[in-house]
């Protein structure tokens, strides 16, 4: 427990205390809240939001403190949650890979798909109106929140149940897929794919030039001296560098900047193993990639406060039908779907479950996987803009905590057996 707790520590608990401060201070003095959020850091910048061209003035970007936050430094966190997703799928002994993967990969498709249907569902029984305001927030209901999950999973279950190690597989995938979500589904501005292009070129040159020749250039050479040099002298520059073109490229091509460090993530010389995200061991990890992935420990923390202080500060009277919307695909689409999906895995498939766990542990999971939060966060910022309709949806997000008080109320009623070693 003390290993989630620090973990906890280091990347969530400034991101509620940011969410908190931000929820007080919209609710006492909006108007000076909302100044703050969209306080102009540079006007006429090279990046920034896009204003499009009028009668007599060119196009040009706007730096605000919401754009650094959500766009910019956000790619900081994202690129840690891709570094688990590649490691999960790319290792040998992956969490993603191989049979003992395949139901509960099954199942985060029901917590996905669970949700979007309750959310546009009950959208479509409110009235053709109301879905029109709120279609675009589908998946907002879709996230899990991996660190606030996994905690919540271990006190409902018991450190050493199966169930935990099942709730982090479906976390995970439920990462990967959310992604993609963001990638696919909510761009940034006018789609400029060609700009991609540039990302493209900046993964493959530094991963030739930094990774792929320095080994090929030592083969059969046990002391590695051009691989050590590259590491000594140049370190993760390269990859920063390549990282801020690949960023660039994405803002460019209207798909969100926040993701534009994916594909840098890959080419960043790795361990040949991984021991997780909550393992104490995978810190005495010697590659470049885990050394990166601790040097942004502490800015990532600084990070989330802010943007838990630039994205939470809604009014409580914008509480609406986006909020409930959200809500219902969380609390009701994500158990439901999880169940339905892993049961038709683990039965008619014969994908089996891991021992010790029931099929009605599949439900007590979805409820545990309704914690949303951060990445629903995130993606109401982007479904919908600013104003009634994501202040609704940002709220549901929020109320997504009452998932854990639900997890606790199924875990009894079902009879879950704790198990903690």
């Amino acid at each position: 427990m003390y290993r989630v707790w620090n973990f906890l520590s280091a990347y969530s608990l400034l991101l509620i205390f940011g969410a908190i401060a931000a929820l007080i201070w919209a609710n006492v003095d909006a108007d000076s809240y909302h100044h703050f959020v969209e306080f102009v850091i540079w006007d006429h910048a090279p990046i920034g939001h896009l204003h499009a061209a009028e009668e007599g003035h060119e196009a040009y970007r706007t730096l605000t403190l919401h754009y650094l936050v959500n766009d910019l430094l956000m790619a900081l966190f994202f690129a840690m949650a891709a570094k688990e997703v590649w490691e999960a799928i790319i290792l040998e002994n992956g969490s993603l890979r191989g049979k003992k993967a395949a139901t509960p990969l099954v199942a985060t498709a029901g917590g996905m798909f669970g949700p979007i249907a309750v959310y546009l569902g009950l959208a479509a029984f409110l009235g053709s109106e109301t879905y029109s305001a709120v279609a675009n927030g589908w998946a907002i209901p879709t996230a899990t929140d991996i660190a606030f999950s996994y905690l919540v999973g271990r006190l409902v279950f018991g450190a050493g149940h199966p169930a935990v190690r099942f709730l982090l597989l479906l976390a995970i995938a439920d990462d990967a897929a959310g992604l993609i979500i963001l990638a696919v589904f909510y761009p940034s501005g006018e789609l400029a794919p060609e700009w991609l292009l540039l990302s493209v070129f900046a993964a493959a040159a530094v991963f030739l030039l930094a990774n792929w020749l320095p080994r090929k250039l030592d083969r059969g050479n046990q002391d590695r001296p051009t691989s050590t040099w590259v590491r000594r002298t140049l370190s993760f520059w390269p990859y920063l560098l390549a990282a801020c073109f690949s960023w660039y490229g994405f803002m460019m091509a209207g798909i969100h900047p926040a993701l534009g460090l994916l594909p840098i993530v890959p080419t960043i010389p790795h361990a040949d193993r991984a021991f997780g995200i909550f393992s104490e061991a995978e810190q005495y990890l010697t590659d470049l990639l885990n050394q990166i992935e601790h040097g942004l420990k502490y800015p990532v923390e600084v990070i989330l406060f802010f943007f838990g202080l630039l994205n939470a500060g809604v009014e409580f009277g914008s509480i609406g039908n986006a909020t409930w919307l959200v809500l219902a695909g969380l609390l009701i689409g994500k158990p439901f779907g999880i169940l339905l999906f892993g049961w038709i895995a683990a039965k008619p498939l014969k994908l089996g479950l891991p021992q010790g766990m029931r099929i009605i542990d599949l439900f007590a999971i979805g409820c545990v996987a309704a914690i949303g939060f951060t990445v629903s966060l995130f993606i109401a910022s982007v479904a919908f803009d600013p104003g009634p309709v994501q202040d609704a949806a940002k709220m549901g997000a929020l109320f997504s905590f009452f998932a854990a008080a639900l997890s606790f109320i199924v875990g009894r009623l079902i009879k879950v057996q704790k198990i903690e070693n």
